[in-house]
C-alpha cells in the first residue's frame, strides 16, 4: 500500500457514544443587543452573563445554550449566498405546546417564516435571525410515532406544516 492509498482510504472508527449531545452554539453576530433583543426577547431565552462584545443566554438555567458575540463580526454583513457556513440553529422544544408558543411569540414580533414543515418524527419552523443566521424551532415526536417504512427503516418526509393546528394547541 502506498502513502497516495493511506491518504485516499476512509477513516473508520467506532460511532460516537449515543449519549453525546451538543452543548451549545456560538455565533458570531453583527450587533449584540439586536441580538439578544430576538433570542430573549422574542424567543424568551435568559440572559446568563455579558461581556463586552458577548453574551450568553439559556433556557431552563444551563450556563449557556448559546453563545453571541462581536469580536470577529461588530457591523459586519451575513455571508453571501453560495458560500460555505452554518445552515441553521435547530432548537429542540420538548412538547408540541410550548413550538406553538413560540410561534405565537414569532407572529406577536412580526418575525416572518422562511417555512414550516411537518417531516414525520417532528414538527419544525424555519426563519432567520436579525443576522440572517438559519433558525430552526422543533420538537420531536415520541419516537414510537415516527413513521417507518416497509423494511422498518426511519421514513422522514418534508410536508407542509398546519400552523393553525399548531397554534389550536394554545387553546387544550
Amino acid at each position: 500500500m502506498s502513502a497516495t492509498d493511506v491518504e485516499s482510504a476512509p477513516l473508520r472508527l467506532p460511532t460516537i457514544d449515543g449519549g453525546v449531545k451538543i452543548g451549545h452554539v456560538h455565533l458570531k453576530v453583527a450587533d449584540l443587543q439586536r441580538a439578544l433583543d430576538f433570542y430573549c426577547g422574542v424567543l424568551g431565552f435568559t440572559l446568563t452573563t455579558r461581556y463586552p462584545g458577548a453574551a450568553f443566554i439559556s433556557a431552563g438555567g444551563y450556563h449557556h445554550h448559546i453563545g453571541l458575540n462581536t469580536w470577529e463580526s461588530k457591523g459586519g454583513s451575513p455571508p453571501p449566498p453560495g458560500t460555505t457556513g452554518l445552515f441553521h440553529t435547530a432548537i429542540l422544544y420538548p412538547t408540541r405546546p410550548l413550538l406553538a408558543d413560540a410561534l405565537r411569540r414569532l407572529i406577536v414580533a412580526k418575525i416572518p417564516l422562511d417555512g414550516a414543515s411537518d417531516h414525520g418524527v417532528s414538527e419544525a419552523l424555519y426563519l432567520r435571525d436579525p443576522d440572517e443566521n438559519g433558525v430552526e424551532l422543533y420538537w420531536d415526536r415520541p419516537k414510537d410515532q415516527w413513521p417507518s417504512n416497509a423494511d422498518g427503516s426511519l421514513k422522514m418526509f418534508t410536508h407542509p406544516l398546519d400552523l393553525h393546528n399548531l397554534l389550536a394547541e394554545l387553546d387544550r
